[in-house]
């Protein structure tokens, strides 16, 4: 159990969207241990769309009891991102049982893969993936601005890219293109917020790490696109040091140090977590 009286982050409230499972539980708990109470949110639902199963109101519960086992608080909430006034209600039950708001993780995404079949048309999937990915985001900190700015305490936004948001992906016979422009999208996003946000001490920046192994990767769907663009990647590696995938706990810790003060006096910045992807 973490010691709550010396956490980075002791006292502040932490708003995670995406946070049923994969990199959303591992920034929710890597927060609380740093004594941050938590605020769960996802959608607990499928998305036609989406070819791989997304987080469950179980995955969200278990979230919750992982982050009170270590110690911490969490409250939890259901909320699709592209629904902004579910985001705002949201806040308003956080606000209501913490009284403030002091880093937001805008964390909710999926992945473009191969579906076993064609499930959909691709007018459908560009406006799913662009509205989750992008605008999600974008909802995520209308819905959260009032809560960080009217505090006055400052804060932290931190936006979950990929390091598809800072060079194109090998698209081919491939999809990735929906993908690729939300995920540049969010670094335009970052900067125009944190411009806006700045005079009220709220910093803003992209993490953009390379493939994690995360239920979102670790599919059949994702598989087959890993496959299918093997023959892209030169002996094997496709990253500077050769390592492949980056760890959870990797993204979790640029997480915990833009949260923190640690990181005060960082903003408008994109953040690679990608064992040297984007440079090779």
């Amino acid at each position: 159990m973490a010691d709550n009286g010396r956490g980075d982050l002791q006292d502040r409230v932490a708003f995670i969207t995406g946070a049923a499972r994969g990199q959303g539980r591992s920034h929710a708990l890597t927060l609380a241990r740093e004594g941050a109470v938590i605020v769960a949110v996802d959608i607990c639902a499928s998305v036609p769309t989406v070819p791989y199963g997304l987080g469950t109101e179980e995955d969200l519960a278990e979230t919750a009891r992982l982050v009170e086992e270590a110690g911490g608080r969490c409250l939890t909430a259901r909320a699709d991102v592209r629904n902004r006034e579910e985001l705002v209600a949201a806040v308003e039950k956080a606000m209501a049982t913490f009284g403030r708001l002091d880093v937001v993780v805008a964390n909710a995404g999926v992945a473009q893969g191969l579906p076993e079949t064609e499930a959909a048309t691709i007018d459908e999937i560009w406006a799913d993936y662009i509205a989750i990915n992008l605008t999600g985001a974008w909802n995520t900190l209308q819905a959260t601005r009032d809560a960080l700015v009217d505090g006055g305490r400052g804060g932290s936004v931190i936006i979950i890219s990929s390091t598809s948001g800072l060079k194109g992906t090998s698209r081919g016979d491939v999809r990735a293109d929906a993908y690729t422009a939300a995920k540049h999208g969010l670094v335009g996003l970052m900067r125009a917020w944190a411009n806006e946000l700045g005079p009220a001490g709220v910093r803003v920046n992209t993490i953009h790490p390379t493939a994690v192994g995360t239920p979102m990767v670790e599919n059949p769907a994702m598989g087959a696109w890993v496959e299918a663009n093997r023959h892209r990647v030169a002996g094997g590696f496709n990253d500077a040091m050769h390592r492949g995938r980056v760890g959870l706990q990797d993204v979790s810790e640029a997480v915990l140090w833009l949260a923190s003060e640690r990181s005060g006096a960082v903003t408008g910045v994109t953040l690679p977590v990608d064992n040297g992807f984007v440079i090779a």
